[in-house]
This record gives structure tokens, C-alpha cells and sequence, in this order.
């Protein structure tokens, strides 16, 4: 049961690092991972049960997931289409790819044929728990995201893809062309949903072109989860606080199905508990940075 948790909450926190880096890092609302995640899904689902080694379908999940974002941005900039419809656009468009990635079918199961699972429940031997040993070989995929992730945004490229959602005119003054960056941020964010998405068919044992109804939602709620765990400026914690608030965010909800009937809540209000997290955690936030604001002044009030 909680190794479950965890195991979702890693997978999903993957995910939801791309919808920090649109979001918090480009200032950039871009609704892109709610067709880029099933797209990934579909892609990685649709490779590994034709027999293509793990680490290259994964990879070329990753790469469906950057060429949905780069579609996003095209749009946006090319025509000058707002943020939002950009990625609404593009999530309408990829479910017809999705369906057209799976054979025309909706759902491909990936019982029989599950490499990625298979080898994370067995890399540690035969002897160990395999639902244990899956959460440890995904924390390991996640810990490798988080440090490459971490020296990329200490790179020249990142501390300008940094600025560029503080201030895209310090940018421009450096001779950096803002859409490129953008586009390669945007491109960026989107793969990791879409290798979370490959992943998560792995997990769930089936690839689904509905795979992406309200991860933008759980995303959004585990990125200010995190926010109001921990307070930082330092990137590397910035990226590690977005999956501590995904696994609370997949424990909140854990809970919600498993005991929430104690309060009448049922299986169809789990959307509506998203939605109501996302607000208190905004609400939340907004509080503490108050609180922190005020703090100051009234240190300087005092006599």
C-alpha cells in the first residue's frame, strides 16, 4: 500500500516537474501536458509492446512528449495564439494521434509484454520484495532527473532559461533569442510528461488515450503542495520540494478513496478533491508569502 503510494507519487512527480518548469520557471500556462502525457503513453506503450527495447521506448516517449510542446509553442508564437488555446490546440489534435499511435484502439494493455515493470521488480534479485524494489528502481530514475535537471539550470542555457520567465528582456539584452528559448523550455517540460506518461502505462499495465483527464490539475496541486513544504530559492530544492508534493498529493488522494466515505466522499468527487487542493494550496501559499512579507516590517516597527 504505501510503497504504492510512493511509487505513484514518483511517477507522477516527474510529470508535474514538467508543469513546474512551464509554469514557475517560463511563466508560461501551458496546458500541453494533458495531451503530451497520454501521447507518451501511447508512444512508449505502442513501442514496447511492438518490442522495442525499454531505455529507447522511454526516450522516444520523451521525444513525443518535446514535440508536443514544440506544436504548443509554434502556435503561440508563429501565430500569435494566447498561452492557453496554444495548448488546447495541441491536446485536441493528439488524441486523434494517440488513437492513430495505438492501432486505432483506445486502451493497448501491456500485461504481457512489460519490460520496464519487469525489470524494476527483479534488479535487485529474486529474493526482494518486488513491489519494494520497483519504488527503489524508480526513485533511481528520479533521482537521475532531479541532478540532470539540477546542472542544466546551473548551465549557461539554464540560468538563461531561468531569467527568460523573470525577465525576458534581460534575455534579449544578452543576445539570446527569447522564442528559441522558450520553445526549447517549453519542449523540455513536456517530455518529462511525456516519459511520465510512458511510465505510468508501464505501471498501470495499459497504455490509454485518456490517460491525461486532470494531470495539469494534479500537477499544479503537487507543485504548491511542495511550495508550502518547503521554502527555497535554490533550484535543486525547487525541483526535489515539486515530487515531495507529489507523493502528498497521491497520499491525500490515497486517503480520499480509502476512507473518505467516512465524510461521504466518494470515487467521483476524487476530481473535485483535486480541484479543492489546488485552491488551498494557492490559498495556503499566498498566506505564507503574507506572513513573510509582514514578518520584516514589523521587525523594523519594533523600537
Amino acid at each position: 500500500m504505501i510503497e504504492g503510494i510512493l511509487l505513484e507519487g514518483l511517477i507522477y512527480g516527474i510529470m508535474a516537474l514538467g508543469v513546474f518548469m512551464s509554469f514557475r520557471i517560463l511563466d508560461f500556462p501551458d496546458l500541453t501536458a494533458e495531451g503530451a502525457f497520454p501521447f507518451g503513453a501511447s508512444v512508449g506503450g505502442a513501442l514496447i509492446a511492438g518490442g522495442t527495447p525499454a531505455p529507447l521506448a522511454l526516450l522516444a516517449a520523451f521525444g513525443a512528449g518535446a514535440l508536443a510542446g514544440c506544436a504548443t509553442s509554434a502556435i503561440h508564437h508563429g501565430l500569435r495564439v494566447p498561452a492557453l488555446l496554444a495548448g488546447i490546440v495541441t491536446i485536441t489534435g493528439l488524441y486523434s494521434i494517440d488513437l492513430r499511435v495505438l492501432g486505432g484502439r483506445a486502451n493497448l494493455p501491456l500485461i504481457a509484454k512489460n519490460p520496464v515493470m519487469r525489470s524494476a521488480e527483479s534488479w535487485l534479485g529474486s529474493s526482494f520484495n518486488t513491489s519494494w524494489a520497483s519504488f527503489l528502481a524508480f526513485a533511481l530514475i528520479t533521482f537521475v532527473i532531479l541532478v540532470v535537471l539540477d546542472l542544466f539550470f546551473h548551465s549557461e542555457v539554464g540560468v538563461a532559461l531561468g531569467a527568460l520567465g523573470n525577465n525576458e528582456a534581460s534575455v534579449v539584452s544578452a543576445g539570446v533569442n527569447p522564442v528559441r528559448l522558450r520553445t526549447f523550455g517549453i519542449a523540455l517540460g513536456n517530455g518529462l510528461a511525456g516519459l511520465s506518461g510512458a511510465l505510468a502505462a508501464s505501471y498501470q499495465g495499459f497504455a490509454d488515450v485518456n490517460f491525461g483527464q486532470g494531470v495539469i490539475a494534479a500537477g499544479l496541486a503537487s507543485v504548491m503542495l511542495g511550495e508550502l513544504l518547503i521554502r527555497s530559492n535554490r533550484i535543486g530544492v525547487l525541483l526535489f520540494r515539486v515530487i515531495l508534493g507529489s507523493l502528498l498529493f497521491r497520499a491525500i488522494m490515497y486517503a480520499g478513496r480509502s476512507w473518505g466515505y467516512l465524510a461521504g466522499i466518494t470515487p467521483n468527487d476524487l476530481k473535485l478533491m483535486t480541484a479543492v487542493l489546488v485552491v488551498v494550496a494557492l490559498a495556503l501559499t499566498r498566506w505564507k508569502d503574507r506572513l513573510a512579507t509582514m514578518g520584516p516590517r514589523r521587525g523594523k516597527a519594533a523600537p
